[in-house]
């Protein structure tokens, strides 16, 4: 099996199984992540992503995780794809904005259990940027470090954000849920729902 760079690399001098290749590999990676972003173009997205790894590819380092910049790639196309939609606001600010102010009519969730409606409602209430950190530190499981890599960020930055973003998590699904014991098994179950999601 031929590595995701050497692939990238293969790909940029105009083999195009390669190009193939990579977006057979990283379709539901991506899928799951552009999936719960409150978007209906979610295909338009992808291929998007995957025609920017290449666009990018010169700024691939090698010594990098790929997985790290698959998913900046995919995070600056999501930020663009909001940004063409709200052109009267050159500027949005994806630290206070969440899926639910960008998109209040994409309340379709992936998932049929209780719980993983809460915690699915929960991820769009808060803001995209934190939601996009839970998602890629839980739905993927990227490390910190990978993150950092993938957002751009200092890894320090990525740990203060998680943390943050786990608190802000917790006080949406206090606000969603009436439902005690539902709102502390969602909670206490974060990990769980995040790899059966993954799964899915």
């Amino acid at each position: 099996m031929d590595d995701d760079a050497e692939l990238l690399a293969r790909w940029r001098e105009g083999d195009r199984r390669a190009g193939e290749q990579l977006f057979e590999r990283y379709f539901k990676t991506l899928a799951r992540f552009f999936r719960n972003k409150g978007s209906d173009r979610m295909d338009d997205l992808i291929q998007q992503t995957v025609l920017g790894l290449l666009e990018a590819s010169a700024s691939f380092r090698a010594e990098g995780s790929f997985r790290s910049f698959v998913f900046g790639v995919a995070y600056n196309v999501l930020r663009n794809h909001y940004r063409a939609q709200r052109r009267d606001d050159a500027h949005l600010d994806f630290g206070e904005t969440s899926v639910f102010d960008l998109a209040p009519d994409a309340h379709e969730l992936i998932a049929h259990a209780q719980e993983q409606r809460l915690l699915l409602q929960g991820l769009r209430r808060i803001p995209l940027e934190h939601q996009v950190l839970l998602e890629l530190y839980f739905w993927e499981p990227l490390g910190a470090a990978e993150i950092a890599a993938a957002l751009g960020v200092p890894e320090g930055t990525v740990r203060t954000r998680i943390r943050r973003a786990k608190a802000l998590l917790q006080q949406a699904l206090a606000e969603l849920s009436a439902d005690r014991a539902l709102l502390e098994s969602t909670i206490s179950n974060l990990d769980d729902w995040a790899r059966a999601l993954r799964r899915g």
